[in-house]
């Protein structure tokens, strides 16, 4: 077997990689952001099977923000991740999270989010990429 460390993967290329969102809205969340921010992470969780301990969820709430001309209630958001980006996992994602905001005053039809699926080469973590 040949010492060429070229021929075996490195570690964090077997690693399942990030899945992080963005959210952006014009709801203020008050104190219940953070619930928010956890909730967003469990259904990133469950959508796509990656561990919680890889999820991202970053929300500015209470911007200017307007959608369809309007400034009431809206949300933008862009998801990204190492795989696990399907029709399915995004229905998931995209229902999980408009129920979180349904409380605050958000219309289903007043939100998007954008995903993407990025490969591990484009994605930094611990001083490396997901590459290696």
């Amino acid at each position: 077997m040949s010492s060429d460390n070229r021929s075996c993967p490195h570690p964090f290329s077997l690693l399942p990689g990030d899945p992080s969102l963005i959210l952006t809205t014009n709801l203020n969340l008050g104190d219940k952001k953070l619930d928010i921010m956890k909730g967003i992470s469990k259904v990133m969780a469950d959508a796509t099977g990656k561990p919680e301990a890889y999820i991202a969820v970053s929300i500015i709430d209470n911007t200017a923000l307007i959608f369809g001309g309007t400034n009431e209630p809206a949300a933008l958001a862009n998801m990204m991740s190492i795989g696990a980006i399907s029709m399915e996992n995004n229905g998931a994602v995209t229902k999980g999270v408009t129920k979180l905001l349904e409380p605050f005053g958000l219309d289903a039809a007043r939100i998007y989010i954008n995903f993407f699926d990025v490969p591990r080469a484009n994605v930094g973590w611990s001083k490396k990429t997901f590459a290696g």
